[in-house]
């Protein structure tokens, strides 16, 4: 099965809107990897209950989009590395977390406007009703 391939199954199960389809979707992928590739089959197993939550908690398509990447908070950090390295006399240990969070506050302001943001009040929500039910958003994981 091509690189190609694998990546269109991966993009079509998390497209989809409900979570048995995406899951399904998903668990024919596994089980397609599992002779291809047992790494990356290991891999998409391990993390495959944490990557459905959006889909559990019926998080808005324009809104999962934007949760279903890291990238929000990555592109904070290289923000928070140059501010702190720009420091040049550190009076002390205790200054670092008022320079990180200044590196927070210059990064959030460039930071564009989450896709969906209007959806968040949905997703609110969604977590509520889950707290309430008691619902496990993640599985647990042996250390």
């Amino acid at each position: 099965m091509p690189k190609g391939h694998v990546r269109q199954k991966l993009h079509s199960a998390y497209g989809m809107r409900e979570y048995g389809d995406a899951r399904r979707g998903l668990d024919l992928l596994l089980r397609e990897l599992m002779d291809l590739n047992p790494s990356a089959a290991r891999s998409l197993d391990e993390g495959l209950e944490e990557t459905l939550a959006v889909h559990r908690l019926r998080v808005p398509p324009m809104l999962r989009t934007s949760l279903a990447s890291t990238n929000l908070i990555e592109s904070t950090f290289p923000v928070v590395e140059t501010v702190c390295r720009n420091v040049k006399r550190w009076q002390g240990g205790d200054q670092y977390l008022p320079w990180a969070g200044s590196g927070l506050l210059y990064a959030e302001s460039r930071w564009n406007r989450v896709h969906g943001y209007r959806e968040l009040p949905l997703l609110v929500k969604e977590l509520e009703l889950a707290v309430l039910k008691g619902i496990p958003l993640r599985h647990a994981t042996v250390a």
